[in-house]
C-alpha cells in the first residue's frame, strides 16, 4: 500500500454525451485501479489510486486512446495520497453553478450501427433510428444543459427494458446514449401525400391510404422518386427535397417549385464507388467524403457522369454528400438499380430557412413536395449541410489533358478549405489564443452566423442564413438564446458590423440598448482579416497583410468596399491600397444585371462602349442612355472597390452572363471556362492607394473584340489579378516589413484565383494563411467581430 498514489484529474472538451465515462471505467479495469469517475457541468472529474507508473500510463491512455467522438481541451492533474478505494465505479452528475461544456455536433452512423441496421438477427434490423454513443443526432435535439435525456426531444420516448438496460451498462456503447431507443419504445417513420397534390389528384401512393409506415413508406419513398417525383424527406436539422438527380423533368420540376433557376443543387450517392463514378476523387476528398461530419464536398464532374446537367448549370463541379443516417441508408440501399443519385436541397422556399416542424412543413412545402417522408422525433435547432473542399497548396493542380480538372494528389499537401459550417461542426468551438469575456458577437447579413465567447472558446454558430425576412431573423434571435443558455454565457458587451441597415446590426444596438452593454462596430473586411487570423491562434502581436477581397462590405467612408488591403491586426487596420472606387447603377440592380456593373465600369475607365460588346448587345439603346444619365449625374449610383463586383463586369463584358439570380453566378461560371494552360495576363496598375484596372480592362476589351477565345480571357484576366495581389503585398512588405498575408472574403471561394495567387505568393516568401475552420465567405465573419471586440475591450476602446 506504501507504493500506491492517489491522483485528481480533471478533463474538458467534448466529454460528455460521447462515451467518456465507459471509457475511463474500461481503462480503469485494464489497470486495476480504484476510484471513480463523474460527469459535471465543467467537464468531467476522475479520482483514481494506483501505483505512480501505472496512473501514468492510465492518464497516457486517457489522452491517446479516445472515443470517436471525444476530443480533450484541456487535462490536469493533482496528485495527493491514495484515499483507499476498493473499486472503480461510475458515480452521479453533479452540477457545479455557471459551469459549462461543449457540445457535440450531430455525426453520422457509426460502422457498428451501420452494421446492425442490416443485420436480420439484429432487434433494430432496418430501424431508422439506430444509434449509440459513438454516432447519431446531439446538438439538434438537445433543448437545455444538462445534456441527459429528458433535456432531449427524446423526452417523450420512454426506454423499453431491453433499451433501458444497455443504457444503464457501462460496458454497453449505449450506455448513457441519451438518442437510444428501437422499434418497441422509439419513434417511427411514415409517407404522406402532399395535401395540395392530393387536391388536384389521385392519391399518388399505391395503397391510396393517406399515410403509410416504417419499411412499408420507405418502399414506397424510393417508388416515388424513381418515378420522377418529389419528396420531402425529414432529416436531423431539418427536411430535404429530394429528387431523381439523373432525372432532367425532375430536377427542372423541382427548380420551378423552389423558385431556384440557376443555383446548383446538392447530391447524396450511396457509396463512395458511385461517387467515382461521376466525379474525380482525391484521397483527401475520399477521407472528407467518409468523415464522421459527413459534409457536402465540392467536387470536379466527370465528363461521362448520368447526373442531369440541370443540377448544377454550367458548372464543372458537382456538391456531393455520402448517407448521414440510418433513414438514408435505406432509402438508397434497396434503390441502386433506380436511382443512383439524389437531389438533396434544403426544404425552403429560396432564401427561407429550412423547415423543422412537420406542421411547419406541411404548410410551408406543400406546394414543392409530392410527398412527405416524415418522423416523429422533433428538431429543436435547424442545421443545414456544411459545405467544404480540398484545396492544394502547390504551384500546379491540373493533370494531363484528359482530366484537366482532376486534382493530381501524388506528393502533395492537400487541405480542407470550408464554405459553409454548419451540420457535423456547429457547435464545436474554435479555440482562441486569448482568454475572452463573456461576448456576442452578431455576424454580416449575408451567410450569417453569430459567435459567443467565453474563457478561451470561441462558439461560432451553425449557419442562420440570408438575415432580409422576418422568419431569419426568428431563427437567430432564436439560436443566440439557445447558445446563451447552453453554454451558460450572459454577454457583457456585443459586436456588430457597421452597416447600419444590417438586421443583425439593429439587433445588437437594440439589445445593446435595452441590456445596457458596449457595443463595439467593427468594420467588414478587419474582421474578415481577425476571423482569418484568430483560426490560425495569431496573438495579434504582429501584424498581417490582409487581402480581402469580396462582394459588399460597409466601408468607413460609407462607400461600398470590397477590393481591400489591410494592415491589421485585432485592434485596428490601415488602408495602404485598395481597388479604385467605380459606380454601381442602381446599387443592387447592377448586382443583379453584371451588363449595368460592366458598362459603368467602361464609362468609369473611360473606354469605349463598343455595340460588339455583349453588355452593350444586352441593353437597348434607351437603357445605355439612361444609365448614362445616371451616371453622369450620380444618381443611384454609390461607389465601390468591390472585387466581387469587378469579377461580375469582367464576367459580363467576355459574354458569359449578363444578368443573374443567385449571388456570384457570373464569376462562378467565368472561373468554370478558365483554360488551365494558358499564361497570359491581364495587367494592373499600381498607384497607391488606389489599384487601378484601367490597363487589364483594356486589353480584356481588345480580346473579346478580337474574337479572343472565352476559356484565354477567363484564365488572363485570373492571372493578371494574381500577379497584382502580389505586387502589391511585395509593395507592403518593402515599406512595412509585414511578411504575413492573411486571404480572406468570398472572392477567395475562386479556386483558380486562389491556388495561382498563393503560388505567386510562396514565391516570393510570404507566410500566407488562409482559412482552414471557418468560411472565407461571410459565414466566418462573426468569429473576427469578437477577436476584434474582445482585444478593443481589453484596453477599454470602443
Amino acid at each position: 500500500m506504501s507504493g500506491l498514489r492517489g491522483a485528481s484529474v480533471h478533463i474538458t472538451g467534448i466529454v460528455q454525451g460521447v462515451g467518456f465515462r465507459p471509457f475511463v471505467y474500461s481503462l480503469a479495469k485494464r489497470f486495476a485501479l480504484t476510484g471513480w469517475v463523474r460527469n459535471t457541468s465543467a467537464g468531467v472529474d476522475i479520482e483514481v489510486d494506483g501505483a505512480k507508473s501505472t496512473l501514468d500510463d492510465f492518464i497516457f491512455a486517457l489522452k491517446n486512446e479516445l472515443p470517436p467522438l471525444a476530443r480533450i481541451d484541456d487535462l490536469q492533474t493533482n496528485w495527493h495520497n491514495p484515499n483507499g478505494f476498493t473499486n472503480f465505479e461510475i458515480a452521479h452528475s453533479e452540477a457545479v453553478a455557471g459551469a459549462f461544456q461543449p457540445i457535440s455536433p450531430d455525426v453520422c452512423i457509426c460502422d457498428d450501427c451501420l452494421r446492425e441496421l442490416f443485420d436480420s438477427k439484429d432487434r433494430r434490423y432496418r430501424y431508422p433510428f439506430i444509434n449509440c454513443t459513438n454516432c447519431g443526432p446531439r446538438f439538434t435535439i438537445i433543448t437545455d444543459i444538462p445534456y441527459d435525456r429528458p433535456n432531449t426531444t427524446m423526452a417523450p420516448f420512454a426506454m423499453c427494458p431491453d433499451c433501458a438496460a444497455e443504457y444503464q451498462n457501462p460496458l454497453n456503447r449505449r450506455f448513457h446514449a441519451q438518442p437510444v431507443a428501437c422499434p418497441v419504445c422509439g419513434p417511427h417513420v411514415w409517407l404522406e401525400e402532399s395535401n395540395e397534390k392530393r387536391k388536384k389528384s389521385d392519391s399518388l401512393l399505391v395503397s391510396h391510404a393517406s399515410s403509410l409506415h416504417d419499411a412499408v413508406a420507405i418502399m414506397e419513398a424510393q417508388r416515388l422518386l424513381a418515378k420522377g417525383k418529389i419528396v420531402a424527406i425529414k432529416g436531423l436539422g431539418g427536411f430535404h427535397l429530394a429528387c431523381d438527380a439523373a432525372n432532367p423533368q425532375a430536377v427542372i420540376e423541382l427548380r420551378n417549385r423552389k423558385l431556384r433557376v440557376d443555383k446548383p443543387f446538392a447530391l447524396m450517392m450511396p457509396d463512395l464507388e458511385t461517387v467515382e463514378k461521376h466525379c474525380f476523387v482525391n484521397d483527401a476528398e475520399r477521407v472528407l467524403l467518409e468523415s464522421r461530419r459527413r459534409s457536402i464536398v465540392l467536387l470536379y464532374r466527370r465528363p461521362e457522369s448520368t447526373v442531369a446537367a440541370e443540377v448544377a448549370p454550367r458548372q464543372d463541379t458537382l456538391g456531393v454528400m455520402l448517407p448521414y443516417t440510418p433513414l438514408h441508408y435505406l432509402l438508397l440501399s434497396d434503390n441502386r438499380s433506380l436511382i443512383t443519385a439524389l437531389v438533396m436541397t434544403s426544404g425552403n422556399l429560396s432564401e427561407e430557412p429550412i423547415a423543422t416542424d412537420n406542421d411547419e412543413a406541411r404548410q410551408r412545402l406543400a406546394s414543392l413536395a409530392d410527398a412527405f417522408l416524415m418522423h416523429n422525433r422533433d428538431i429543436r435547432t435547424r442545421c443545414d449541410d456544411s459545405v467544404v473542399r480540398v484545396l492544394s497548396d502547390q504551384l500546379s493542380v491540373i493533370n494531363d489533358q484528359s482530366e484537366s480538372k482532376k486534382l493530381n494528389t501524388d506528393h502533395w499537401s492537400l487541405i480542407t478549405y470550408p464554405l459553409r459550417r454548419s451540420r457535423g461542426y456547429a457547435p464545436d468551438p474554435i479555440q482562441l489564443p486569448f482568454d475572452a469575456p463573456p461576448l456576442l458577437a452578431t455576424g454580416p447579413e449575408l451567410k450569417n452566423t453569430f459567435c459567443l465567447t467565453r474563457e478561451r472558446y470561441a462558439f461560432l454558430s451553425h449557419h442562420i442564413g440570408d438575415m432580409q425576412n422576418y422568419e431569419t431573423l426568428r431563427s437567430f434571435e432564436d439560436g443566440v438564446a439557445h447558445f446563451e443558455r447552453l453554454f451558460c454565457i450572459k454577454p457583457e458587451a456585443i459586436a456588430y458590423d457597421l452597416h447600419p441597415d444590417y438586421l443583425s446590426t439593429r439587433y445588437a444596438l437594440q439589445r445593446a440598448d435595452r441590456e445596457n452593454l458596449p457595443t463595439f462596430g467593427v468594420q467588414h473586411h478587419h474582421a474578415h482579416v481577425a476571423a482569418c487570423m484568430a483560426e490560425h491562434g495569431l496573438t495579434g502581436e504582429s501584424p498581417v497583410i490582409g487581402v480581402v477581397f469580396d462582394g459588399t462590405g460597409y466601408g468607413e467612408d460609407a462607400a461600398i468596399w470590397g477590393g481591400e488591403f489591410l494592415i491589421a491586426d485585432y485592434m485596428g487596420y490601415q488602408r495602404p491600397f485598395h481597388l479604385a472606387y467605380f459606380p454601381l447603377p442602381g446599387g443592387d440592380a447592377a448586382i443583379r444585371h453584371p451588363a449595368r456593373t460592366a458598362l459603368a465600369l467602361l464609362w468609369q475607365l473611360s473606354l469605349d462602349s463598343d455595340e460588339r460588346l455583349p453588355p452593350v448587345k444586352e441593353l437597348c439603346y434607351e437603357e445605355r442612355m439612361a444609365l448614362r444619365v445616371q451616371l453622369e449625374r450620380g444618381l443611384n449610383a454609390p461607389l465601390t472597390s468591390s472585387m466581387g463586383r469587378m469579377f461580375d463586369a469582367a464576367a459580363a463584358l467576355a459574354g458569359v452572363r449578363q444578368q443573374v439570380n443567385y449571388e456570384a453566378q457570373a464569376a462562378i461560371e467565368f472561373e468554370a471556362l478558365a483554360d488551365p494552360y494558358e499564361t497570359g495576363e491581364y495587367l494592373f496598375a499600381v498607384d497607391r492607394p488606389e489599384v487601378q484596372p484601367r490597363p487589364a480592362f483594356e486589353a480584356l476589351r481588345a480580346d473579346v473584340l478580337a474574337d479572343v477565345p472565352l476559356p484565354v480571357i477567363s484564365a488572363r484576366f485570373h492571372n493578371g489579378l494574381a500577379e497584382m495581389v502580389c505586387e502589391v503585398c511585395c509593395r507592403i512588405r518593402s515599406e512595412s516589413h509585414t511578411s504575413a498575408v492573411a486571404l480572406s472574403g468570398g472572392v477567395w471561394q475562386n479556386q483558380l484565383l486562389l491556388k495561382r495567387t498563393l503560388a505567386r505568393l510562396h514565391g516570393e516568401g510570404f507566410q500566407v494563411y488562409i482559412h482552414r475552420q471557418v468560411p472565407t465567405n461571410d459565414g466566418g465573419l462573426a468569429l473576427g467581430q469578437a477577436a476584434v471586440a474582445i482585444a478593443r475591450s481589453k484596453v477599454g476602446c470602443s
